[in-house]
């Protein structure tokens, strides 16, 4: 067991203490770290979101300048978007907050049901783009070990994201840029090259765009305009990245996080709309076995003249390879902001609990562990077909991205007496609205038969069981209330002559675990008493404040978790002492719960020899795998623990119905 220990510890790094101030900032990352870490998922889309874009044209290749401005455009005006989601929600959730918030709980479980599927296909999707365009450098034999290698992938980058988000961002750093080094000196001496040619782009453009509106109508020339700028939608994903992980951005948060937000716009703003011209420019044409990408920039690279075909071929294979990887750094987002966005629903109750949970090295290990999880499993199910994760990643996004920009209309249209900056804010986000429900009509009718359909049923399947699993907590936590109603207020008044003294070690004791949960903890101490009474002259009191997503948000959140629990440790005493029993407490904070109730329970057990530990278990009439999944194990695990070490340890049952 140490050894393994031992092994764990060196993959996923020393463990670090949540209290300590300089843990967060350790922790936290720069703008430029937040960029790569978050934005890789947005600037890898430009991979194939304008392929798709500009072959949706067909022949009329010249009405790709309105297609790479309404592109660029349409960056900019999701990102500003965003910016206000930063501003309003400065601790994080992202879309999933905003329809939360703004427009209610239902919409709110609409887009964080959404977000999850998105995000696990965010890992699918990039990782099967990156293996097929690395293979595309191997022999066609090597193909069968495709599929192999990212199921690989997928479990050295869920390891990697256990080692914290810091940590993987850096180990990534060197391809992402790379990426950006390469593509953007392609693209600008690819389109310097026809400098020449740039003054009759917009005439050749527009004589283009009259000449269709006249033979055809200007409404057939507007459909295929948004027919192409609607299938060329992937490119926007991983915009709202940012906002999903304010929180754990240095301070200042929100200026830093507009910061990485213009970084993330103009970069993919850049390099997806220089493609598009690029491929205009260069009257790129598809050819069988390679993308589009790969068609045009080796054209560039052949008008460089570097000398030898083998300088070619190796310049190209460096694109080529750094596009492959940046795909693969791309699925770095699913990882960061898929866990983040359950953390957020299981503060709702939407989710388990489980998903708040951190690990030693402050990362939302369930939350890896899921998205790692789902996504072996659609690739398994797709054998990593890339073709058919792009039908299946490309709604999502959209709805996503029209709820919030919908809840942002709402909020600055109820704030519209609060100066006149609203109508700004009002205006950008109703042009973000008006622009991507279109994409979202028009990519929902253009890809439901083709297997957009299936994100639509996963999607439902996934709001149905939160809904479940809220009804669940829901009822759990009525029953509990109706306890906890029962010892409401503050903490007994105790005549100090008349109470008893200190808990004596020699005198039989009673060491109870309690919880957050006031009613549930004196529902423990009144059976100790029943069952044994008179017997236990002295009780000690050990309660654990858990460190999770939810209380590490800030230091107000960690100081009133531990103002909460030294209330309700107060109360107790107090109830003790009054009806003439020695009390006291200890108190621990920490990630896990279980060890650090182990730790005060071995400590306390040998100050106190004769002593028993006690702790409530909830005892539910319908017992199945979701109530069991639901709530956690701690008092059984404990209690396990203690017996293998031969101490004494009795759960006390609570019917909760």
């Amino acid at each position: 067991m140490a050894t393994l220990n031992k092994m764990w510890r060196l993959i996923v790094g020393s463990p670090l203490d949540p209290l300590d101030p300089r843990t967060r900032h350790a922790i936290a990352v720069t703008p430029l770290l937040a960029w790569v870490g978050l934005g890789a998922d947005g600037l890898s889309s430009s991979c194939y979101g304008p392929e798709e874009a500009f072959l949706a044209l067909g022949q009329h290749t010249a009405l790709a300048l309105f297609l790479a401005i309404a592109t660029a455009a349409t960056v900019f005006i999701i990102a500003l978007g965003y910016n206000q989601v930063i501003e309003l929600f400065p601790t994080g959730g992202g879309g999933y907050r905003v329809a939360t918030a703004l427009l209610g709980p239902r919409p709110g479980l609409v887009s964080g049901a959404a977000l999850l599927v998105d995000y696990v296909l965010t890992v699918a999707t990039s990782l099967a783009s990156g293996v097929d365009a690395f293979f595309s450098l191997l022999p066609v034999g090597a193909q069968e070990f495709k599929l192999a290698t990212e199921f690989i992938l997928i479990v050295l980058m869920t390891g990697l994201n256990f080692r914290g988000m810091r940590e993987s961002i850096l180990v990534l750093l060197p391809i992402f840029l790379g990426f950006v080094v390469l593509h953007f000196g392609l693209i600008v001496y690819g389109v310097a090259v026809h400098g020449s040619n740039l003054a009759s782009v917009v005439p050749s453009a527009t004589s283009e765009a009259n000449g269709m509106s006249h033979a055809l109508g200007p409404l057939v020339v507007t459909a295929l305009l948004m027919r192409a700028f609607s299938l060329g939608g992937g490119t926007y994903t991983g915009l709202e990245a940012v906002s999903n992980n304010v929180n754990m951005l240095a301070e200042p948060r929100v200026p830093n996080g507009k910061v990485t937000m213009f970084y993330m716009a103009t970069s993919l703003a850049f390099t997806a709309g220089g493609i598009i011209l690029l491929y205009m420019l260069w009257h790129a044409k598809p050819v069988e076995g390679q993308t589009l990408n790969a068609v045009v920039f080796g054209s560039v690279i052949d008008h460089l003249g570097l000398g030898s075909s083998f300088a070619r071929h190796a310049l190209l294979a460096a694109v080529l390879a750094f596009e492959a990887g940046l795909l693969l750094v791309g699925a770095q987002t699913g990882f960061l902001d898929g866990p983040a966005v359950l953390s957020n629903m299981a503060s709702d109750s939407w989710v388990p609990r489980h998903f708040r949970d951190l690990s030693t090295r402050l990362v939302r290990q369930n939350g890896i562990i899921v998205m790692g999880v789902a996504s072996l499993v659609i690739l398994f199910w797709t054998h990593g077909n890339v073709d058919v994760l792009v039908v299946l990643y490309s709604i999502n996004v959209f709805l996503t991205f029209s709820l919030s920009l919908l809840g942002l209309c709402v909020y600055w249209w109820k704030h519209r007496g609060d100066g006149s900056h609203w109508v700004r804010h009002f205006g950008f986000s109703a042009l973000g609205l008006s622009v991507t429900s279109a994409v979202l009509v028009i990519t929902l009718i253009e890809k439901f038969t083709a297997g957009g359909w299936l994100t639509v049923l996963v999607t439902s399947a996934v709001v149905v069981l939160c809904v479940l699993i809220k009804r669940h907590y829901s009822d759990t936590r009525a029953q509990i209330a109706k306890e906890d109603a029962l010892f409401a207020g503050a903490a007994p008044e105790v005549d100090a002559d008349a109470a008893p003294a200190k808990p004596d070690p020699s005198l039989p004791t009673a060491i109870l675990l309690v919880g957050k949960h006031r009613g549930a903890s004196m529902h423990a101490l009144l059976w100790v008493n029943r069952l044994f009474p008179g017997h236990f002259r002295s009780i000690i009191f050990l309660a654990v404040g858990e460190v999770d997503a939810q209380s590490y948000e800030g230091a107000e959140h960690l100081e009133k978790l531990r103002q909460t629990i030294t209330s309700s440790l107060d109360y107790y005493v107090a109830h003790c002492r009054r009806h003439g029993i020695a009390a006291d407490y200890r108190i621990a904070f920490g990630t896990h719960p279980i060890g650090e109730f182990m730790k005060l329970a071995e400590a306390t057990m040998d100050e106190f020899p004769n002593s028993v530990c006690f702790a409530s278990k909830l005892i539910f009439k319908r017992v199945n795998f979701l109530t069991a999944w639901l709530h956690n194990q701690t008092p059984v695990e404990i209690q396990t623990r203690l017996h293998l070490q031969g101490r004494q340890m009795v759960l006390l049952p609570m019917n909760v119905g």
